[in-house]
Protein backbone atom coordinates (compact mmCIF):
# COMPACT_ATOMS: atom_id res chain seq x y z
CA UNK A 1 0.00 0.00 0.00
CA UNK A 2 2.75 2.30 1.08
CA UNK A 3 4.71 1.66 -2.17
CA UNK A 4 1.93 1.89 -4.73
CA UNK A 5 1.05 5.46 -2.93
CA UNK A 6 4.58 7.04 -2.90
CA UNK A 7 5.08 5.46 -6.68
CA UNK A 8 1.63 7.02 -7.28
CA UNK A 9 2.94 10.10 -5.85
CA UNK A 10 6.10 10.01 -7.71
CA UNK A 11 4.48 9.60 -10.58
CA UNK A 12 2.34 12.75 -9.90
CA UNK A 13 5.43 14.92 -8.92
CA UNK A 14 7.41 14.23 -12.25
CA UNK A 15 4.49 15.21 -14.11
CA UNK A 16 4.09 19.05 -12.47
CA UNK A 17 7.70 19.45 -12.72
CA UNK A 18 7.62 18.27 -16.45
CA UNK A 19 4.70 20.57 -16.62
CA UNK A 20 7.13 23.28 -15.00
CA UNK A 21 9.64 22.82 -16.78
CA UNK A 22 8.55 22.60 -20.63
CA UNK A 23 8.08 26.65 -21.32
CA UNK A 24 12.10 26.49 -20.10
CA UNK A 25 12.65 24.30 -22.54
CA UNK A 26 10.49 25.64 -25.71
CA UNK A 27 12.82 28.68 -24.66
CA UNK A 28 16.11 27.04 -24.40
CA UNK A 29 15.10 25.44 -28.01
CA UNK A 30 14.00 28.94 -29.50
CA UNK A 31 16.86 30.01 -28.43
CA UNK A 32 19.17 27.50 -30.31
CA UNK A 33 17.98 28.17 -33.94
CA UNK A 34 20.18 26.41 -36.72
CA UNK A 35 20.15 29.27 -39.08
CA UNK A 36 18.71 32.77 -39.82
CA UNK A 37 15.41 30.93 -41.50
CA UNK A 38 14.42 29.61 -37.81
CA UNK A 39 15.16 32.71 -36.63
CA UNK A 40 12.47 34.44 -38.96
CA UNK A 41 10.12 31.80 -38.69
CA UNK A 42 10.05 32.39 -35.06
CA UNK A 43 9.68 35.76 -35.17
CA UNK A 44 9.22 37.42 -39.02
CA UNK A 45 9.46 41.01 -37.45
CA UNK A 46 13.28 40.72 -36.48
CA UNK A 47 15.49 43.44 -38.61
CA UNK A 48 18.53 42.26 -40.80
CA UNK A 49 21.30 42.34 -38.13
CA UNK A 50 24.21 39.65 -36.46
CA UNK A 51 22.66 36.80 -34.74
CA UNK A 52 23.82 33.68 -33.12
CA UNK A 53 22.80 30.54 -34.77
CA UNK A 54 23.79 26.89 -33.40
CA UNK A 55 24.55 24.60 -36.89
CA UNK A 56 25.30 21.52 -34.76
CA UNK A 57 23.55 22.01 -31.75
CA UNK A 58 25.27 24.23 -28.47
CA UNK A 59 29.11 23.61 -29.17
CA UNK A 60 28.78 25.26 -32.84
CA UNK A 61 27.63 28.48 -31.65
CA UNK A 62 28.67 31.23 -34.41
CA UNK A 63 27.66 34.60 -35.22
CA UNK A 64 26.10 35.11 -38.24
CA UNK A 65 24.82 38.23 -40.41
CA UNK A 66 20.99 37.55 -40.87
CA UNK A 67 19.36 38.97 -44.17
CA UNK A 68 15.68 39.62 -43.38
CA UNK A 69 14.82 41.62 -46.05
CA UNK A 70 16.12 40.55 -49.63
CA UNK A 71 13.62 38.79 -51.08
CA UNK A 72 11.58 37.60 -48.39
CA UNK A 73 14.23 37.32 -45.83
CA UNK A 74 15.69 34.40 -44.30
CA UNK A 75 19.28 34.35 -45.41
CA UNK A 76 22.11 33.10 -43.52
CA UNK A 77 25.17 35.39 -45.24
CA UNK A 78 28.35 33.39 -44.86
CA UNK A 79 30.32 35.49 -46.94
CA UNK A 80 30.52 39.18 -47.18
CA UNK A 81 33.39 41.86 -48.49
CA UNK A 82 32.38 45.64 -47.97
CA UNK A 83 35.69 47.76 -47.61
CA UNK A 84 38.96 45.82 -47.26
CA UNK A 85 38.85 46.20 -43.23
CA UNK A 86 39.14 42.27 -42.97
CA UNK A 87 42.66 40.36 -44.83
CA UNK A 88 41.17 37.37 -46.72
CA UNK A 89 44.37 35.48 -47.92
CA UNK A 90 43.92 33.15 -44.77
CA UNK A 91 45.07 30.06 -44.53
CA UNK A 92 43.61 26.53 -44.29
CA UNK A 93 42.20 26.40 -40.85
CA UNK A 94 41.16 29.97 -40.55
CA UNK A 95 39.10 29.22 -43.76
CA UNK A 96 37.77 26.11 -42.33
CA UNK A 97 36.53 28.02 -38.72
CA UNK A 98 36.13 31.10 -40.17
CA UNK A 99 37.17 34.87 -39.17
CA UNK A 100 36.61 38.60 -39.44
CA UNK A 101 33.09 40.57 -38.22
CA UNK A 102 29.77 39.30 -39.30
CA UNK A 103 28.47 43.01 -38.89
CA UNK A 104 30.93 43.94 -41.54
CA UNK A 105 33.53 41.61 -43.83
CA UNK A 106 33.84 38.13 -42.65
CA UNK A 107 33.59 34.34 -43.60
CA UNK A 108 31.61 32.26 -41.88
CA UNK A 109 33.63 29.28 -41.68
CA UNK A 110 33.75 25.80 -44.15
CA UNK A 111 32.73 23.51 -41.54
CA UNK A 112 29.46 25.62 -40.17
CA UNK A 113 28.49 25.84 -44.19
CA UNK A 114 29.02 22.46 -44.59
CA UNK A 115 27.00 21.55 -41.51
CA UNK A 116 24.00 24.45 -43.34
CA UNK A 117 23.74 22.65 -46.20
CA UNK A 118 23.88 18.77 -45.36
CA UNK A 119 20.61 19.54 -42.65
CA UNK A 120 18.42 20.62 -45.30
CA UNK A 121 18.58 21.52 -49.26
CA UNK A 122 19.84 25.33 -50.03
CA UNK A 123 19.60 27.98 -52.52
CA UNK A 124 22.39 30.42 -53.00
CA UNK A 125 22.17 34.39 -53.83
CA UNK A 126 24.78 36.02 -54.38
CA UNK A 127 24.72 40.24 -54.68
CA UNK A 128 27.02 42.61 -55.39
CA UNK A 129 27.97 45.92 -56.50
CA UNK A 130 30.80 47.96 -58.51
CA UNK A 131 32.12 51.31 -57.52
CA UNK A 132 30.08 53.17 -59.88
CA UNK A 133 26.55 52.08 -58.03
CA UNK A 134 25.73 49.30 -60.17
CA UNK A 135 24.16 46.39 -58.50
CA UNK A 136 23.52 42.95 -59.84
CA UNK A 137 23.15 39.57 -58.23
CA UNK A 138 23.18 35.50 -59.70
CA UNK A 139 21.15 32.83 -57.94
CA UNK A 140 21.31 29.27 -57.83
CA UNK A 141 18.36 26.61 -56.87
CA UNK A 142 21.01 24.29 -55.36
CA UNK A 143 24.06 25.13 -53.19
CA UNK A 144 25.81 22.41 -51.08
CA UNK A 145 29.50 22.22 -49.79
CA UNK A 146 30.54 18.50 -49.14
CA UNK A 147 32.44 17.05 -45.57
CA UNK A 148 35.63 17.75 -44.68
CA UNK A 149 36.95 14.52 -45.88
CA UNK A 150 36.07 15.75 -49.30
CA UNK A 151 37.59 18.98 -48.95
CA UNK A 152 34.40 20.60 -48.59
CA UNK A 153 34.06 19.89 -52.12
CA UNK A 154 31.32 22.68 -53.92
CA UNK A 155 28.35 21.72 -55.61
CA UNK A 156 26.46 24.83 -57.41
CA UNK A 157 23.60 24.66 -59.81
CA UNK A 158 19.98 26.13 -61.21
CA UNK A 159 21.23 29.54 -62.14
CA UNK A 160 19.02 32.50 -62.32
CA UNK A 161 20.40 35.85 -64.00
CA UNK A 162 20.10 38.71 -61.95
CA UNK A 163 22.34 40.80 -64.12
CA UNK A 164 25.46 39.99 -63.14
CA UNK A 165 25.93 37.18 -65.10
CA UNK A 166 26.88 32.79 -64.17
CA UNK A 167 30.27 33.17 -62.98
CA UNK A 168 30.42 30.21 -60.10
CA UNK A 169 29.21 27.55 -62.21
CA UNK A 170 32.83 27.04 -63.25
CA UNK A 171 34.11 26.25 -59.79
CA UNK A 172 31.31 23.78 -59.15
CA UNK A 173 33.07 20.11 -58.64
CA UNK A 174 36.36 21.53 -56.67
CA UNK A 175 37.46 21.48 -53.69
CA UNK A 176 38.63 24.12 -51.73
CA UNK A 177 42.51 25.45 -51.85
CA UNK A 178 44.36 28.10 -49.76
CA UNK A 179 47.98 28.94 -50.12
CA UNK A 180 48.71 26.73 -47.69
CA UNK A 181 46.35 23.47 -48.95
CA UNK A 182 46.62 23.17 -53.05
CA UNK A 183 43.57 21.34 -54.23
CA UNK A 184 43.07 23.18 -57.58
CA UNK A 185 42.95 22.11 -60.77
CA UNK A 186 46.16 23.69 -62.22
CA UNK A 187 49.46 23.09 -62.12
CA UNK A 188 50.48 25.90 -59.86
CA UNK A 189 49.07 27.42 -56.73
CA UNK A 190 45.72 29.57 -57.75
CA UNK A 191 45.41 30.94 -54.05
CA UNK A 192 48.90 32.08 -54.40
CA UNK A 193 48.55 33.71 -57.27
CA UNK A 194 45.11 35.26 -56.99
CA UNK A 195 45.94 36.03 -53.02
CA UNK A 196 42.42 34.67 -51.62
CA UNK A 197 40.91 31.50 -50.49
CA UNK A 198 38.31 29.77 -53.26
CA UNK A 199 36.82 26.96 -55.27
CA UNK A 200 39.82 27.38 -57.66
CA UNK A 201 39.76 25.44 -61.04
CA UNK A 202 42.22 26.52 -63.29
CA UNK A 203 42.13 28.99 -61.52
CA UNK A 204 38.92 31.36 -61.89
CA UNK A 205 35.47 33.02 -62.86
CA UNK A 206 35.13 34.72 -59.76
CA UNK A 207 37.68 35.73 -56.55
CA UNK A 208 35.37 37.00 -54.10
CA UNK A 209 37.93 36.09 -51.23
CA UNK A 210 40.65 37.84 -53.37
CA UNK A 211 42.74 41.40 -52.58
CA UNK A 212 39.97 44.23 -51.78
CA UNK A 213 40.78 46.51 -54.73
CA UNK A 214 39.04 50.23 -56.43
CA UNK A 215 37.44 49.08 -59.65
CA UNK A 216 39.37 48.31 -62.76
CA UNK A 217 43.49 47.38 -61.75
CA UNK A 218 45.40 45.36 -63.99
CA UNK A 219 48.42 46.23 -62.21
CA UNK A 220 48.50 42.67 -61.08
CA UNK A 221 46.26 39.73 -63.08
CA UNK A 222 42.85 39.01 -61.16
CA UNK A 223 43.91 39.32 -57.62
CA UNK A 224 40.73 41.84 -56.90
CA UNK A 225 37.28 40.92 -55.25
CA UNK A 226 35.76 40.20 -59.06
CA UNK A 227 32.66 38.18 -60.74
CA UNK A 228 33.94 38.24 -64.73
CA UNK A 229 30.95 37.70 -66.24
CA UNK A 230 29.73 40.82 -64.94
CA UNK A 231 32.67 43.19 -64.95
CA UNK A 232 35.33 41.64 -66.49
CA UNK A 233 38.21 40.26 -64.72
CA UNK A 234 40.60 43.16 -62.90
CA UNK A 235 37.69 44.73 -61.93
CA UNK A 236 37.72 44.52 -58.48
CA UNK A 237 33.81 45.21 -56.58
CA UNK A 238 33.09 47.36 -53.91
CA UNK A 239 30.55 45.06 -52.54
CA UNK A 240 29.68 41.35 -52.55
CA UNK A 241 27.66 38.86 -50.41
CA UNK A 242 26.80 34.95 -50.55
CA UNK A 243 24.22 34.01 -48.74
CA UNK A 244 21.55 30.49 -48.01
CA UNK A 245 18.46 29.78 -47.14
CA UNK A 246 16.59 26.39 -46.79
CA UNK A 247 14.46 25.48 -49.99
CA UNK A 248 10.84 25.99 -49.15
Amino acid sequence: MYTALSSCCFTRLVSVVLLLLAPLLVSCQLYMPTDCSVIYDYDNSLPSGVYTIYPAGPPSAVQVYCDMDSDGGRWTMFQRRMDGTVNFYRDWNKYVTGFGNPAGEYWLGLQSLMILTDIRKCELLVNMEDFEGHKAFARYSSFFVDRSYFNYTLRVSGFTDGGAGDSLSYHSGMTFSTFDQDRDGWNGNCAKSHLGGFWYRDCHNTNPNGVYRRGADSTLDAVGVEWATWKGRNYSLKFISMKIRPVQ
